[in-house]
């Protein structure tokens, strides 16, 4: 039996360009001589569909393309992820549909319900694991959250299971294919049944869909892997008499370490722009290490002609840092211009005046020179059409080290789950592709330049012990006491934590961002805006 992988790219709601997506495979399945062809979980709608699922006229949609489906008519058989109501309930389904025929449908048993998944709002999970005898083989049909825990593949094995085919939607964190592939592997091992496991991908809103669809021998070694952040197409067979899979094709190159993380984010920005109609992104240039490496990351993403960037400088911006924005924008080879904010800024204090007579410089004076930076920007952005991506990272964002209106202003955070430190070694990355980052922006204390000499580690914790604090607090929700047994100065640990803790309003009014993180901020952290919780341990 050949089975074939089909790794799409899918848009959420879009049921007609998904239905497209999958005629397109089956006709290459056909082509490549397949007897049966695996989409993704949730394929027609598109994961995750969210309040979508609340909608009656989108399983009208799904209803019509699966019924389009049948009359293909196709010698090869479909394994379609699709939603379906039945008795006032949802399901996440998978339906096995060979020449016209529903040959088989299969709802998922365990609804995952933890990190960014909430399918127990939508779903109602089922309890039994049906086999179909297909070309002579044993089928059974898991999906996703199935087979991470033991018992539904036992199950499938004990009805009589030759063959798992396991239709996925699993969101990318970094370090997670490892641990992935090692479940997949053992279901596989355990039960002496090749599992084959086809994941989506691209990027939907803050998720990335990394593919890296799989075949798994009986003995649970991986025989092929798919393309990393890419659509992909491949085939396996299964021989039953040996019980044995092989595969057609070489495996696809796998990522590593820092270059993983650069293309999740260059899948991110390029279907956010892509995929929600921009014609392209702009961003504030400042020669800073945050905004080169966003800019860097767009322009891999859209190309150059759809990048364009504004240099703002102050009074207090460095001629240095003028230089090496321009040195990064012609390195890119983007539109690029300069805008002063002084005459801007001036007006504002002016018009301010009466009410600010007689109060010292603060913070306040800062904010607002991020603000003239934010009203340009997005003022381009209502011209043009372009999306404003801003450029805080996951530490800034982490203790509120940005201002709202301000440099907060845009559309989409490339670097919202991205730890300052993960920054400068992206940025390192990206140069051994083609020097675009200026030596000097990477090896320079940074600095927002709000105010005279201002240095980033006047107002923090020098950003390797920052981002170890945030890591233990943000990511694994460990306590004071644990972090100060980390080594960590309990002083500085408690800081850290208040500011995290007083700053989610700023998150709330984030734009979304990339998650590249087992815990990104956004729907996967949710804590109380009010919360009197810290107060218990002063």
């Amino acid at each position: 039996m050949r089975i074939a992988l089909a790794q799409n790219n899918y848009i959420v709601g879009d049921v007609q360009y998904n239905l497209n997506l999958i005629k397109n495979s089956v006709q290459k399945a056909e082509e490549a001589g397949a007897d049966i062809v695996v989409f993704s979980e949730l394929a027609l709608s598109g994961y995750p569909p969210e309040d979508l699922l609340l909608r009656p006229d989108l399983f009208g949609l799904i209803e019509g393309a699966l019924s389009d489906l049948q009359q293909l008519n196709s010698n090869v058989a479909m394994v379609i992820g699709h939603p379906r109501q039945e008795g006032g309930k949802t399901y996440n389904s998978a339906s096995l549909i060979h020449k016209g025929a529903l040959l088989l449908c299969y709802d998922k048993q365990l609804l995952p319900n933890y990190s960014v998944f909430d399918e127990k709002r939508y779903f109602t999970p089922a309890n039994d694991c049906p086999v179909v005898n297909f070309k002579g083989v044993n089928v059974s049909i898991l999906i996703c959250e199935d087979l991470w825990f033991t018992e539904p593949a036992q199950v499938a094995k004990l009805a009589g299971a030759e063959l798992i085919l396991s239709p996925n939607a699993s969101p990318y964190y970094y370090g997670k294919a490892p641990v992935r592939g090692e479940e997949m592997s053992r279901r596989a091992r355990e039960n002496s049944i090749p599992v084959i496991y086809v994941n989506q991908v691209g990027g939907q809103d803050e998720l990335i869909f990394d593919g890296c669809s799989s075949a798994y021998d009986s003995s649970g070694d991986c025989v092929f892997t798919a393309a990393e952040m890419s659509e992909d197409f491949a085939c396996v067979d299964f021989d039953k008499a040996t019980n044995h899979l092989s595969a057609l094709q070489p495996s696809s190159k796998q990522w590593d370490d820092e270059e993983e993380i650069w293309q999740a984010l260059v899948l991110g920005v390029k279907d956010y722009v892509g995929k929600n109609g921009f014609p392209g992104a702009l961003l504030g240039l400042s020669g800073g290490i945050d905004s080169a490496v966003t800019l860097a990351v767009a322009v891999d993403a859209l190309g150059k002609e759809k990048v364009n960037a504004v240099m703002m400088p102050f009074k207090y911006t460095s001629s240095m840092s003028i230089e090496d924005a321009k040195e990064e924008a012609e390195a890119l080879g983007i539109d690029f211009d300069i805008i002063s904010i002084e005459p801007i800024y001036d007006a504002f204090i002016q018009q301010m005046s009466g009410q600010l007579e007689g109060t010292e410089l603060d913070t306040t004076e800062q904010n607002i020179q991020a603000r003239c930076r934010g009203t340009i920007l997005m003022g381009l952005s209502n011209k043009f059409g372009r999306l404003v991506l801003t450029t805080g990272n996951k530490s800034e964002v982490a203790v509120g080290y940005c201002t709202l209106y301000g440099d907060m202003a845009g559309g989409f955070d490339v670097l919202k789950d991205v730890s300052k430190t993960m920054v400068y070694k992206l940025a390192k990355y990206r140069n051994t592709i083609s020097q675009v980052i200026p030596e000097r922006v990477i090896t320079r204390p940074p600095s927002a330049e709000l105010a005279p000499d201002q240095k980033d580690e006047d107002n923090l914790p020098p950003y390797d012990i920052l981002d170890g604090i945030l890591e233990a607090y943000v990511e694994h929700d460990s306590s004071i006491s644990d972090i100060v047994a980390l080594g960590y100065d309990e002083d500085v640990v408690r800081r850290v934590i208040r500011l995290v803790d007083i700053n989610e309003h700023k998150r709330r009014q984030a734009p979304p961002g990339i998650r590249i993180s087992a815990r990104a901020f956004g729907r996967d952290r949710r804590y109380p805006i009010t919360s009197g919780f810290g107060r218990q341990f002063k």
